[in-house]
């Protein structure tokens, strides 16, 4: 049996964060999620010494000090990070972010959806597809 997939959220929104937390858990048996309040932390956090790296990292584009493509920038450009698959999460359906965020190597981009039902929905896909995605030697799949 596969591990659940390791998933970082990475949003400055506290109520975004609960809500990704409580939804994310009701699919124990397919992954378990940990939080970033901003970009500067979930970097601080997946760089320290024997951390465990994220399976894929759902990013939100707009915060606070590091934005969401400073984040991406940043982890493409990093070797220990940059094979992680990062799903860019916005309320954004503006053409240029959508852009930059697969010119900057982002695996995919994902309006957030303000409807709770619909929401989950877009969670039970996502998972759908990365746990399938998933590789039984993915990096790290210990």
């Amino acid at each position: 049996m596969t591990r659940p997939l390791r998933l970082l959220v990475i949003d400055d929104s506290a109520m975004d964060r609960q809500l990704a937390e409580e939804v994310f858990g009701e699919y124990p048996e397919r992954c378990t999620v940990t939080t970033a309040a901003s970009g500067r932390a979930a970097l601080d956090t997946m760089l320290t010494p024997g951390a465990t790296l994220p399976d894929v990292v759902l990013l939100d584009i707009n915060m606070p000090g590091l934005s969401g493509f400073d984040v991406l920038n940043t982890m493409k450009s990093h070797p220990q990070l940059q094979r992680i698959p990062v799903v860019m999460l916005s309320t954004s359906s503006q053409e240029q972010d959508v852009t930059q965020a697969y010119a900057l190597h982002a695996s995919s981009y994902l309006i957030k959806s303000v409807n709770f039902e619909d929401f989950v929905a877009q969670v039970e896909g996502f998972l759908e597809f990365w746990s399938n995605a998933r590789l039984t030697n993915w990096p790290g799949s210990s």
